[in-house]
């Protein structure tokens, strides 16, 4: 009798344990969150329940995927480490505001492409703030990084800092404007080997250069139809810089320039300077059918 009571016993805690013992499924991360406004970080960050922040929804973003705003909101600085699309959506306010830190910072993998559309970054620098935000969007490492339609302002390091922490990153910026802040884009080529390529991207009213490029050989700049004009400095690359081609800066023809310095100090209004290895008289690039080094449509770009 007492022997089939300690069985009844042990069955019966051994079918309350069961439970204990089981682990639920972890929970899969969707191709594709969403951000709001009105949302809340707690929620699966799906479209009937979406977060608040991008911080809050890539944690549950898988790698390559998606995160869009459905509506309206400030949705908060993030640090990106692996392939991901931030979409902000058309005709609304998607907007990242930070003080004291970035906006977006990449540290992605080797292989990972990150891309940034369609978003405001307000780093508060207006009336001299000294506690603005540092720069709006910094890549440091990442496979390519593809920035559209975006509008950054008021940042006291740049608008767009590209600032390589190992070789093999690209980075292409179009449909993009950077306005008062201390730098437009800098871009520094000292700690790893970058390109960059920039189409219809407008810097103005900054407060030093427009377009700044460091770093000799290791960092290459294609610019493609763009404006920097009304900025306290203007385009700078060293002399030392590996690759530069500037296409159609505003003018109706293409401007090219290779392999080639841009004159030590900036685009000169002529872009007249020694070509490398060539002594003498200076030699003028750009287009000759146009007649002159820089079509002065372009000038636009050389303020």
């Amino acid at each position: 009798m007492r022997l089939k009571s300690l069985i009844l016993s042990l069955t019966v805690v051994g079918a309350m344990a069961l439970p204990l013992l089981y682990t639920a499924p972890a929970q899969a991360q969707a191709s594709r969150t969403w951000v709001s406004g009105v949302g809340d970080d707690a929620n699966p960050c799906s479209r009937t329940a979406p977060c608040k922040t991008f911080a809050g929804a890539i944690s549950k973003t898988a790698n390559g995927g998606e995160i869009d705003a459905l509506d309206p909101g400030g949705f908060g600085a993030l640090t990106i480490t692996k392939s991901i699309t931030l979409d902000g959506g058309g005709g609304q306010v998607a907007s990242i505001l930070v003080a004291g830190t970035n906006g977006i910072v990449v540290n992605g993998g080797s292989s990972d492409v990150i891309i940034i559309r369609n978003l405001r970054f307000d780093g508060l620098r207006g009336a001299g703030n000294a506690n603005a935000g540092l720069a709006g969007i910094k890549f440091l490492t990442g496979a390519n990084l593809i920035i559209e339609n975006c509008d950054l302002f008021g940042f006291n390091t740049a608008g767009i800092q590209i600032a390589p922490s190992a070789s093999g990153g690209s980075v292409m910026i179009s449909s993009t404007q950077v306005q008062n802040n201390a730098i437009g884009i800098l871009m520094d080529g000292t700690g790893g080997s970058v390109n960059a390529s920039l189409r219809e991207v407008v810097s103005t009213e900054n407060a030093g250069d427009g377009i700044q490029v460091n770093g000799g050989i290791h960092a290459g700049l294609t610019l493609d139809h763009g404006t920097s004009s009304f900025n306290g400095g203007r385009v700078r690359t060293d002399r030392n810089t590996g690759r530069r081609r500037a296409l159609g800066l505003g003018a109706g023809r293409p401007v090219q320039q290779d392999n080639v310095p841009l004159c030590e100090g900036g685009i000169e209004n002529d872009a007249e300077c020694p070509a490398r290895g060539v002594s003498g008289e200076p030699e003028r690039r750009g287009n000759p059918e146009a007649g002159d080094g820089v079509d002065r449509r372009a000038r636009s770009l050389l303020s």
